[in-house]
């Protein structure tokens, strides 16, 4: 009488379970991780003397205010009047709500709170002036400007905004046509040069310890122009340049073309695909179906049906073909037992025991 498939199933986990009484062979396996170590090591020594990594220049506050002194203007402005995308983020940096993702109305921004409390405008536009010496001009623009009140404040910011459209490059000097902005243009004029010169990159870098680690100003500051139309959107060009944009499934260690991390595919991929690639608040979608896959995965081995996939594949039968090859042909069915003796001498690779 033919076994159910319960049957079955119990009789090859119960012969999975069991001893091995197979053949044994000689095996060092100190030997094979020495050698695979060896060769591991002078493939890596040898690739990297061949492709080594491409040495580009990292982004930078000076090599955008360089490039692009009108569009870094136009960002700083935006920054000063709060407007920007750091401005208005929300947890864990203000409490606004312009990036507050949330998932069946559960909100993991806000329930973290703000841990890591950023003020732009005072931040990246007014501590950094403060620093500068010798400049009397500044030094009376910033008193003006924070004597002055909320409101008078706003109409400088929008006067200097309309007139910045208007600007223009002369002798390597930004040149803003006249208009009621106050003390804005004098501000933002030295922000510009301190940028050119490289002491706003060093200004806005957290010195927490002896190395400096900490690049989460600087780095904010050039992504809020990546929201930024025309000349002023210096991030969004290169990442769109080095294809690293969400609708390019952009992920990579390394730039240009040289690769980066394949396995994170899967990631990019489910901002391809409705509602995510629409919705405000796909990050947090992608995040739980990633965490929903993880989670399926890490219990494949408690998921009835699932994990008994391999059983009903024939997958190991083709693998270990010789093994089933040679047990066929014995009487019985069975596989006689030889062993090694010597310190050297272990269990070779084991084919899987036969129901």
């Amino acid at each position: 009488m033919p076994m159910s498939p319960r049957e079955l199933r119990t009789r090859r986990r119960v012969a999975d379970a069991a001893p091995w009484k197979g053949p044994l062979r000689r095996y060092d396996i100190v030997k094979e991780a020495t050698i695979a170590v060896v060769v591991v090591a002078l493939f890596a020594v040898l690739l990297a003397v061949l492709f080594s990594s491409p040495d580009v220049p990292p982004v930078t506050l000076q090599a955008w205010a360089s490039a692009q002194p009108v569009g870094f203007t136009q960002i700083a402005l935006s920054e000063l009047n709060d407007t920007s995308d750091s401005a208005t983020y929300g947890p864990p940096y203000n409490h606004a709500s312009g990036d507050v993702q949330d998932l069946f109305g559960i909100s993991i921004q806000n329930a973290l709170g703000v841990h890591y409390p950023l003020n732009p405008s005072k931040s990246f536009i007014l501590d950094p002036l403060q620093t500068v010496t010798g400049q009397p001009a500044l030094t009376a623009a910033l008193a003006r400007f924070e004597a002055a009140s909320p409101a008078k404040r706003a109409a400088w910011e929008k006067a200097y905004g309309v007139a910045l459209a208007k600007a223009h490059m002369v002798d390597n000097r930004l040149v803003v046509p006249k208009a009621a902005f106050g003390p804005v243009g004098k501000m933002l004029e030295s922000l510009l040069g301190m940028a050119r010169s490289g002491a706003l990159d060093a200004q806005l870098l957290t010195h927490s310890s002896f190395y400096t680690t900490n690049y989460t100003k600087p780095i904010m500051f050039l992504g809020d122009s990546w929201k930024a139309q025309h000349g002023a959107s210096y991030w969004g060009q290169i990442v769109e340049a080095q294809h690293l944009s969400g609708s390019q499934w952009g992920v990579m260690s390394e730039t240009g073309s040289w690769p980066g991390q394949p396995w994170l595919w899967l990631y990019t991929m489910w901002y391809q695909i409705p509602p995510m690639s629409t919705s405000s608040n796909g990050d947090v979608e992608v995040i739980a179906i990633m965490t929903l896959c993880s989670l399926a995965l890490l219990f494949v081995p408690f998921i009835p049906g699932i994990r008994d996939i391999p059983r009903w594949l024939p997958l190991h039968r083709l693998i270990w073909r010789d093994y089933y090859r040679q047990m066929n042909t014995r009487p019985g069915g069975g596989v006689s037992a030889t062993t090694t003796t010597g310190t050297s001498s272990t269990s070779g690779p084991l084919p899987p025991q036969p129901a």
